[in-house]
């Protein structure tokens, strides 16, 4: 079997593209994909707990803990404690946070809007179920 038959190789190809057009975008903002996709996690009304925003993305703690100490040097987020458990440290965005959040956001919108426009919505299920199904399989370890 060629790698571009596998499953896993058209994910991650397909993956890496989109990774790579995420980042050109984000570098002309003075950002990066991951910052991208922690700021469009943050609640900013009640702040999101920073140990909420791994799982959410998909990623591990000590990553998330580079990519937030990268985000408060850019200023574009700010910690604080939680007023009941002072354990809990809440994420906040500043103003500039705000602002390349609404970058990201019309990114992801406009990446999604152009991918809808050029396949059918019957494709694009078939997609997803099968995405799922797939994510599934690997969390209830039916592969390995």
């Amino acid at each position: 079997m060629k790698p571009e038959e596998t499953v896993d190789y058209n994910m991650k190809v397909c993956w890496h593209a989109i990774s790579r057009m995420y980042n050109t975008e984000a570098v002309k903002n003075d950002i990066t994909t991951s910052i991208g996709f922690v700021l469009l996690n943050i609640d900013q009304e009640a702040g999101t707990p920073a140990t909420k925003i791994a799982p959410l993305l998909g990623l591990e703690a000590r990553s998330l803990t580079r990519i937030l100490k990268s985000m408060e040097e850019k200023k574009l987020i700010y910690k604080v404690s939680d007023e009941r458990d002072k354990r809990l440290v809440r994420i906040f965005l500043t103003e500039k946070g705000l602002e390349k959040k609404e970058v990201a956001r019309r990114t992801v919108k406009h990446f999604n809007q152009k991918v809808r426009e050029a396949i059918p919505e019957q494709e694009l299920d078939v997609f997803f179920r099968v995405s799922s199904r797939i994510i599934s399989m690997i969390e209830n370890k039916e592969i390995f």
